[in-house]
């Protein structure tokens, strides 16, 4: 039924726990908190976070009216939701990423963080972005870098295959894939995007600094980094600023037009819980424990 690219499911896995509180990854929560707090905006309406997990950075986002999560797994939204509460600022949606459940225009803000490494087909991910967001919308798309300075120098000490200079993305493991810089800035203006910065983060991720600094000078360092060497592009991990270029059909949805079918395209799909049906192919969405079921099987 649906035909689309894989996808990466955490449905019951404890990624939280185990890879960010127990796995010795503070420093990359502060430097990717540095990033956001470069490039996000002040205020906003409406928020739509895409991979959110388990809500690790939704509170970041304070300046915004409203935070739409979305994520594939609904452990993970629900334990974003035990984290956040289940207050009128946050709407916990289950989707497939390369069919949002939104209409045209419905968020002026949109973030993708640690997710678009788990995407075979990035592009169709980041034009369905573009086809939810309104005209001058801020997008910030964080990617993993290929062309970091650890795999150029294991790529000429021959350690390592592949080339980090290539266009091409690597598929390392399973469904985790390595992007050009050029290739993703590419992507995004196929799809509709104007970038407008770059934030390198990560550059000291290593063990033996981590070991051998304070997290709190390790971030002071990392800081000064971002401000002097992001134009470089050789750390692991990549932030952009993109903006909405103006096109969109609709300027900005209303609330009573927010959803539209995944399966069809049909809006606007009635928000009726318990249950949501589109009126033109019948397809029905469960609302359950406080989550949006837009996910269609096979």
């Amino acid at each position: 039924m649906t035909n689309t690219p894989p996808v990466c499911d955490y449905e019951g896995s404890d990624y939280q726990e185990r890879f960010w509180e127990e796995g010795g990854r503070a420093y990359e929560d502060g430097a990717e908190a540095l990033a956001l707090k470069r490039l996000l905006p002040k205020s906003g309406r409406h928020l739509l976070e895409l991979g959110a997990g388990a809500g690790r950075n939704t509170p970041r986002y304070h300046g915004f009216e409203r935070v739409t999560l979305l994520d594939y797994s609904t452990t993970q939204l629900k334990q974003a939701s035990q984290r956040l509460g289940e207050g009128a600022q946050y709407r916990f949606v289950a989707a497939d990423v390369y069919r949002l459940p939104f209409a045209p225009g419905a968020f002026d803000a949109a973030t993708m963080i640690r997710t678009i490494h788990h995407l075979s087909e990035a592009q169709l991910a980041l034009a369905q972005t573009r086809a939810c967001l309104a005209d001058n919308a801020t997008f910030i798309l964080e990617f993993a870098n290929k062309r970091n300075l650890k795999s150029i120098l294991r790529y000429w000490t021959g350690r390592q295959k592949w080339s980090p200079f290539s266009p091409e993305a690597v598929e390392f493991v399973a469904l985790n894939f390595d992007f050009h810089p050029a290739s993703v800035r590419a992507m995004l203006a196929a799809s509709g995007f104007g970038i407008e910065k770059q934030i390198c983060v990560s550059f000291l991720r290593s063990d033996f600094f981590k070991r051998l600094i304070p997290l709190k000078l390790l971030l002071a360092k990392e800081n000064l980094l971002q401000q002097i060497a992001s134009w470089t592009a050789l750390s692991p991990s990549v932030f952009l600023l993109a903006r909405a270029l103006p096109g969109s059909q609709l300027a900005t949805a209303e609330e009573s037009a927010f959803f539209r079918c995944p399966a069809c395209g049909h809006y606007p799909l009635a928000d009726t819980p318990p249950k949501l049906v589109c009126k033109k192919c019948g397809q029905t969405y469960a609302f359950k424990d406080g989550i949006y079921d837009f996910r269609l099987k096979s």
